[in-house]
């Protein structure tokens, strides 16, 4: 049996069943500084900070993953099997491929379309499992968002195994709706489908593919900011 990356962390109660998960580190070490109160670090095993701390009267817990599906797979497999956690909200940067999309928009993902061998090794090669958001977190996503002003877009993402990469086919992914990429989100939402948690992505625009644009430094923090808001007001409702 292999032995859990987790279990020595933390103990049971010092994480909460609702967890944002940032895949940048320092990214937690942000939310929790920024947003909660008396945030206290559980976890700094790897660098891979994780901080549990009250927002609005509500324990919520922020806890780094790392990049890529393999990474997260890790963190969000043994807080909903070893920690109890019901509701996972993965907060991050994407890379707009729809010109739907502006620089620091907010976007939900509604479904995680992945080109990574995830599927194929759980389902065998007949079968390709669509990995969705939870609905309720969605439609609460969407509802803070708007009682906020702050601009967002829902739609299909692509999670990808690799960051370069000049063999895919941006094209025909924005052919067929594909509105931005990132790496993490078609497995959290297929392990939460496991595990019966609720999960939901939710990110802010940081890089255009089309258009070549780049977030400056204050509107990346706006955007995150924003991105921030929007999923701890998800959390509590």
């Amino acid at each position: 049996m292999k032995e859990s990356i987790s279990a020595s962390i933390a103990a049971k109660d010092e994480i909460a069943k609702v967890v944002l998960m940032p895949g940048d580190p320092l990214r937690a070490k942000y939310i929790a500084e920024n947003f909660l109160e008396d945030a206290v670090c559980y976890n700094t095993v790897r660098n891979i900070f994780g901080y549990t701390g009250m927002y609005r009267g509500e324990r919520i817990s922020v806890q780094g993953t790392g990049m890529g599906i393999p990474s997260i797979s890790i963190y969000a497999t043994e807080l909903m099997r070893d920690y109890g956690v019901r509701t996972l909200i993965r907060v991050g940067t994407c890379g707009a491929m729809n010109r739907e999309l502006d620089i620091g928009d907010v976007l939900i993902a509604q479904g995680a379309t992945t080109d990574s061998s995830l599927i194929r090794n759980i389902f065998g090669p007949s079968i390709n499992y669509a990995p969705l958001g939870d609905f309720g977190l969605l439609c609460k996503a969407y509802t803070a968002a708007g009682a906020r002003r702050i601009p967002v877009k829902v739609g299909n993402i692509i999670s990808v195994d690799r960051f370069y990469d000049d063999e895919i086919d941006n094209d025909k992914l924005r052919e067929y709706g594909i509105l931005a990429v990132e790496m993490e989100t078609a497995a959290l939402y297929t392990l939460g489908a496991k595990y019966g948690a609720k999960c939901l992505g939710i990110f802010t625009v940081s890089d255009h593919l089309l258009t070549g644009a780049r977030a400056s430094a204050e509107a990346r923090q706006t955007g995150f900011n924003d991105m921030v808001t929007v999923a701890l007001e998800t959390a509590i409702q």
